[in-house]
């Protein structure tokens, strides 16, 4: 008997790597359905994974069958030719490892799956296909090309450069079957074919620390060449390479001038192939319209000086240079894994204001990152300048909290036939624009925000009966959306926009219920594995564009928090296998350096950076870049970082270590009861933050427990009226801690407070996004940006955890812990997270009489489903009374909740109150 299978995704997962496939099979109407683009890897152990969508409960996979060939023609005639995995009895469908042939550079690969489960089995699934990249330093015949100098346009102290364009001209002599670019652009770059843009990604590649490892993409150009004459162009601009800022060369780590190298493949289709590739024999001028281009500074264009025609075959490049070779930049060469970014939507501005001399002020109604995209029609020579912020002052444009980013774009006119324009080589994070010496009358239709981030899905919904929390849920997805650039960073607007390590421990796992963030905290670990001293030191900002290496222990501990993130989520133990060395190198760096005579980890820069000041007036124009460090926080992290490491160590088969840190724990655990806790039952400063760690970390003594939840209590109540008063660290913990003292009516609280410090707050003085600062809208500008990711703390898993009861429990979702806290005075709950293994979904509405649960279990995945009643007869599902249930197991009570195990499938539970 074959089940009803309506769907199969298969997704194809490299080393350490999720990349998402997407093919489709339906039993009745099989077809093929292969991606226009195969995704490039350059590993030869890829991880293949797939979903199963079945209308039966209780599915489970018991056996696959797995084919890869070396064709599709192969593969429809069912011969795994590179590898046939056999029926293999296994439920794993996430993280199956390629087990075949070697793989060789540019070699295209096609696999489908056939799945077996307790209920039957499948057909097989329509193919997806994957193509090798190239593997080796000698697969890339070209030569490093560019310019090592500066031009008369460039402006060396402000740290702008002009646009470097460079062109060869080929001719096709014979029809073509395929053509491939590899290209790595630094720091940006825009290719061109005849004229046209190749692809429609921005800002690309992904900045790395380019001594270290340099990401290259792939492009299929087959359909831009035809036989005669052919063109390439590339405009290079300054992204990260030519460092935003030249005058601190001990803090800001640049690399030198914009380069390339790349290479054309093309193969014929008589079976012969061709190389064109980086050589002396490619031209290049700095003299275009790009005059200046810089990330925080802006891009200057003068359309006067466009070169009609440049990447096009037959253009009169005869006053261009010859390409230099240059030194290259020394990285590892490696396929761009993690998603390119692009524009991911269009923001139609809702108000324009008219100002004094012909300015106007667009208010596009968001906070968000990007840029504008402007139409306009005047007199040659017309300089249009562009200035962004995020916020107004006396109804002109703040910008005081920019520091020096100087945000403005201008654009000079050509003159004639109407204009359209938009910048490649910046962006800004802004809500309002000012457009001065526009000609005419502006209009909305005239200008367009163009929202730019890394291409990825949005996994996670969230809706609830409280919309301040709905809100807030809209705020934070516009904030991390805006900061997800090739890295994670901490703002999109001011002279900064670092990946640091601090604003994302706990909050990148909270990303994850939003967003489809796996390829970049994947290439973020290694872009922080690769910063790490030979010594074992991990620096604060991760790739070390800024040589921050302060060695406290928060900061650098994300490195853990993300890969127990990642492994927890995703199910890849090769994330760990690969940081195991490097993390194990650092924590002991940290003990051995830092460990004082009475066991105390003291080394902490931070403390609980920003904790909000006693109220709103007492923090009014105060500048909030101040230090605490704290041994009490560097001891209780480093703690329960052993504990992570303890985890580690036996996942990654490296059990013998786990002793070791298990031992560490326990005596820490013991010198930290002795230097911190104090009789009266609180902990170090008596602050919230230092009492939450120590409960959340488990390192308060069992009998103390009760003593100090109490204190946690009395602080949030009674001295803090309701609020919190914790910084980035405690943020982290506090929501989840409360919730596991059964007191989440008390996180409820906090989440929907509206008066000062509270996420409410924010909103309810204007926020889209989600401040830096508690008190954004009083402090000293200098550190207050309004669009960070840092203060959301554990909130967002509050969210999907803890109210909509979505958790992992054990590998990946393949056992989902339901437990959510229906609170008083929240009537509904309706998330849905899609995991790898498919949707989970969790709603439910309370009232006088009743509690009705509707929940939904991906195929191959269960769900330990814990319902408040205080005996079975008061639950149904589905109408019927609890005994037997497709699906649905009884399997005890636990204090005021009935315990339940549900298989795949659609359930719907009454609870009698």
């Amino acid at each position: 008997m074959k089940m009803n299978v309506l769907k199969y995704m298969l997704i194809l997962v490299c080393t350490l790597i999720l990349v998402d496939l997407r093919a489709s099979t339906r039993v009745r109407d099989l077809r093929c359905e292969l991606l226009d683009n195969p995704q490039t890897i350059d590993r030869q152990q890829p991880r293949l994974s797939w979903k199963i969508e079945a209308s039966e409960r209780a599915v489970k996979q018991t056996a696959y069958h797995i084919l890869v060939a070396s064709s599709l023609e192969k593969l429809n005639q069912n011969v795994g030719d590179l590898w046939d995995s056999g029926l293999t009895k296994s439920s794993n469908s996430i993280s199956v490892y390629y087990a075949g042939k070697g793989l060789s550079s540019r070699e295209a690969v096609f696999w489908k799956v056939k799945v077996y489960t307790n209920k039957g089995e499948s057909a097989w699934s329509a193919p997806s296909s994957w193509r090798m990249g190239l593997m080796y330093y000698k697969d890339w015949l070209g030569r490093w090309i560019g310019f090592d100098g500066y031009f008369p346009s460039d402006n060396k102290d402000s740290g702008q450069l002009s646009a470097r364009y460079f062109r060869k001209e080929f001719t096709l002599r014979k029809p073509l079957k395929e053509a491939t670019a590899y290209i790595m652009g630094l720091g940006l770059y825009e290719l061109y074919i005849n004229g046209k843009k190749v692809g429609n990604q921005v800002l690309a590649p992904s900045p790395t620390d380019y001594t270290e490892n340099i990401k290259y993409n792939v492009h299929d150009v087959t359909a831009l060449l035809s036989e005669g004459q052919q063109a390439l162009g590339v405009i290079l601009g300054n992204g990260r390479f030519y460092a935003m800022r030249q005058t601190k060369p001990y803090k800001v780590k640049t690399f030198g001038f914009p380069k390339m190298q790349m290479q054309l493949m093309l193969t014929y289709l008589d079976g012969s192939t061709e190389v064109i590739k980086t050589d002396d024999t490619w031209t290049g001028t700095a003299d275009g319209p790009i005059t200046a281009n810089n990330e925080y500074d802006g891009e200057s264009y003068d359309a006067r000086k466009e070169m009609l025609g440049w990447a096009n075959a037959g253009f009169d490049d005869a006053q261009w240079m010859k390409a230099d070779y240059v030194q290259e930049p020394g990285g590892r060469y490696e396929a761009q894994l993690n998603s390119d970014m692009k524009v991911m939507q269009n923001i139609a501005p809702v108000a324009i204001t008219k100002k004094a001399l012909g300015r106007y002020i667009l208010d596009f109604g968001q906070n968000f990152s990007g840029w504008v995209k402007m139409r306009v029609k005047g007199t040659a020579g017309t300089a249009i300048r562009l200035r962004f912020a995020e916020s107004l002052s006396d109804g002109e444009l703040f910008t005081a909290n920019l520091r020096d980013a100087k945000a403005t774009d201008q654009y000079i006119l050509k003159g004639g036939d109407q204009e359209e324009w938009e910048p490649r080589f910046t962006y800004h994070g802004f809500r309002y624009v000012e457009v001065d010496g526009y000609p005419g009358d502006l209009q909305k239709q005239d200008f367009l925000g163009r929202f730019v981030y890394d291409e990825m899905t949005s996994v996670g919904t969230f809706h609830s009966s409280n919309e301040l929390l709905n809100q807030i849920h809209q705020n934070a997805w516009w904030g991390i959306a805006s900061n997800y650039k090739g890295i994670p960073v901490d703002c999109p607007q001011r002279n900064e926009r670092q990946p640091w390590l601090g604003d994302r421990p706990t909050s990148a796992y909270g990303e994850s219920f939003l967003f489809d963030n796996t390829l970049l905290y994947e290439k973020w670990l290694e872009d922080i594995r690769l910063s790490q001293k030979e010594d074992g030191a991990i620096p604060d900002v991760a790739p070390a564009f800024w040589r921050y290496y302060s060695d406290n222990i928060s900061w650098p501990g994300t490195y853990l928090f993300v890969a127990d993130m990642l492994y927890q989520q995703n199910g890849d133990v090769r994330v760990l296998e690969k940081h195991y060395p490097a993390m194990k190198k650092w924590m002991a760096y940290m003990r051995l350096r830092y460990t004082d005579k009475d066991g105390i980890l003291t080394k902490d820069s931070y403390g609980d950076w920003c904790f909000p000041p006693a109220s709103i007036e007492e923090g009014r124009g105060k500048i909030a870049d101040k230090k605490y460090p704290s041994a009490l926080i560097s001891s209780a992290f480093y703690y329960h970082l052993l504990h992570i490491m303890e985890r580690f160590s036996v996942s990654t088969n490296n059990a013998q270590d786990s002793l070791g840190y298990a031992a560490q724990a326990m005596q820490l655990k013991k010198d930290f009861n002795e230097r911190f806790y104090h009789a009266a039952g609180y902990y170090g400063s008596n602050s919230l933050t230092d009492n939450l760690l120590a409960m959340y970390f488990q390192l308060v003594e069992e009998e103390n427990k009760d003593r100090l939840a109490a204190r946690i209590v009395e602080i949030i109540t009674q001295e803090n009226k309701g609020h919190l008063s914790t910084g980035v660290v405690g943020t982290q913990w506090i929501m989840r801690t409360l919730t596991e003292m059964g007191r989440a009516d008390l996180a409820y609280t906090l989440a929907t407070k509206k008066t000062y410090p509270s996420w409410g707050y924010m909103i309810d003085n204007g926020a889209t996004t989600i401040w830096e600062l508690w008190n954004g809208n009083t402090a000293h500008p200098k550190m207050n940006s309004q669009n960070h990711v840092m203060m959301l703390g554990d909130l967002l898993i509050w969210y999907y955890e803890n109210l909509a009861g979505i958790k992992t429990e054990t590998d990946a979702f393949e056992t989902i812990k339901m437990d959510p806290s229906f609170v008083s005075g929240l009537r509904h709950v309706d998330a849905s997270y899609q995991s790898l293994r498919g949707e989970i979904c969790s709603q439910w509405t309370v009232d006088k009489r009743e509690i009705l649960w509707k929940i939904r279990i991906p195929a191959n995945s269960k769900a330990r489903v814990f319902i408040p009643a205080s005996a079975p007869a008061a639950i149904t599902e589905g109408g019927k009374k609890l005994g037997k249930i497709e699906g649905v197991r009884y399997v005890e009570i636990q204090k005021d909740k009935v315990l339940l195990e549900v298989g795949s499938g659609e359930y719907e539970f009454k609870i009698k109150r």
